[in-house]
């Protein structure tokens, strides 16, 4: 069962969410500001983030800046009651995965969720690849060199 926050000063939309995800066969934790989110974080692993854009102290751009400080392969998604150009393109230069509107669209939210878990895994799953990629290219110029040598040895 994948871990999913929801970070909403809003107890209504909240309890919505929580619920939905949960039906969705997802693990819903919850935080109401930004700085509760980061406790979250810290004490236990999150899959994605769903973090309004206004919350108090900290707006939802600084918490996922901090999250993709803390663990890049975490996706989050923003989402507001105010949307504004300039905020959406913030969210997406430091790494957010997608922006939404509210009221939100459950069946939107939904395919926005699974493609973020996807492409979390997808990421998860190459970074091991990557390290047995470099590895077989730096190995084979050992190897070349070892070939000549016992070549010209023979």
């Amino acid at each position: 069962m994948q871990n999913v926050m929801i970070v909403d000063d809003e107890e209504d939309i909240v309890e919505l969410m929580s619920e939905t995800l949960d039906v969705w066969g997802y693990r819903p934790i919850v935080a109401h500001d930004a700085e509760e989110a980061l406790e979250k974080f810290r004490e236990q692993p999150v899959d994605l983030v769903l973090t309004d854009l206004r919350l108090p102290k900290k707006n939802g751009v600084q918490l996922c800046d901090e999250i993709k400080g803390m663990d890049d392969s975490t996706e989050v998604i923003l989402f507001t009651g105010y949307p504004e150009i300039d905020s959406a393109i913030d969210a997406m230069k430091i790494g957010a995965f997608d922006y939404l509107t509210k009221p939100v669209d459950l069946s939107e939210l939904k395919l926005k969720i699974e493609r973020g878990l996807e492409k979390r895994s997808i990421r998860s799953a190459s970074n091991p690849m990557k390290g047995l990629a470099w590895a077989v290219l730096l190995s084979v110029p050992l190897w070349l060199a070892m070939g000549v040598v016992l070549t010209y040895l023979m």
